[in-house]
């Protein structure tokens, strides 16, 4: 446990001496406690100095999250000679109750099946060489009542498409050619760009960034045409959980794959 503490004096000219003090609680109690980590429980594992009025003080204090994530890393992990890469992806955790903010029913990959909970999307940095991903950005995904109704009115479409009379294979008459340039990015791809940018903004070239990892269902143009904003080369990665290496990285060679994570990262 000293040793994990101690790791936060790099951080610890960002911090108030009490908010130090608090934080250093709130991480010995999540080390400890067992079961689902709440305000509660954590002020029953901690010493002295945590109880629940101090640890609810520390939920209230606003802190500069991704800055304290980038100085962490860069003190206590970064290693200029290996070679990193920008990872994103979502997940969703789940939670009961009806006040909690952003509180909705999301998609879980882990149970694959759709959860009451919150969602979450996070940016990475991950080492190729030590194959590990340190979180950087996370940003909580809260959908607009727009958003909820273009997405029930999808549903319903594609719930028409199912019962009524099949299309004819090829393309339809009369369709016309879209202009690809024209580029109209949806609520989602808005959030991943705009956390995207906050990423790039902390790093500030200290690093160089050349792939960005996404999940598959959001490797479509619009969203390639927003990486190319950044000057990046996109990397989809597909459905099943694999790492590339060995026998693994030589059969996605031969598939055309020439990357090198692919799965949940």
């Amino acid at each position: 446990m000293a040793e994990i503490l101690a790791l936060l004096q790099n951080i610890a000219p960002l911090f108030e001496k009490t908010t130090y003090r608090q934080m250093s609680q709130v991480i010995f109690g999540m080390l400890v406690v067992s079961g689902r980590i709440t305000l509660l429980g954590l002020s029953r594992w901690t010493e002295k100095g945590g109880r629940f009025r101090t640890i609810q003080r520390f939920c209230y204090t606003v802190l500069s999250w991704p800055a304290l994530h980038w100085m962490f890393f860069k003190e206590s992990f970064l290693r200029s000679e290996d070679e990193y890469i920008t990872a994103g992806d979502e997940v969703a955790v789940s939670k009961a109750g009806k006040e909690t903010y952003g509180l909705d029913r999301f998609f879980a990959g882990l149970q694959q099946r759709i959860i009451p909970g919150l969602s979450f999307f996070v940016f990475s940095l991950v080492n190729i060489r030590e194959e590990r991903s340190y979180p950087m950005r996370v940003a909580q995904i809260v959908k607009s009542a727009e958003e909820k109704a273009t997405s029930k009115a999808k549903a319903e479409t594609k719930k028409e498409q199912k019962t009524g009379k099949k299309n004819k294979p090829g393309r339809p008459k009369g369709s016309k050619n879209k202009n690809k340039e024209e580029v109209v990015f949806t609520p989602e791809l808005l959030r991943i760009k705009e956390s995207l940018q906050s990423l790039l903004e902390t790093i500030k070239g200290q690093i160089s960034l050349k792939y960005v990892a996404l999940d598959g269902r959001v490797c479509f143009y619009d969203s390639l045409y927003s990486r190319r904003l950044h000057r990046f080369r996109h990397t989809p990665i597909p459905r099943h959980v694999a790492l590339l290496k060995g026998t693994a990285h030589r059969k996605a060679q031969e598939q055309g794959y020439s990357y090198w994570f692919y799965g949940h990262l």
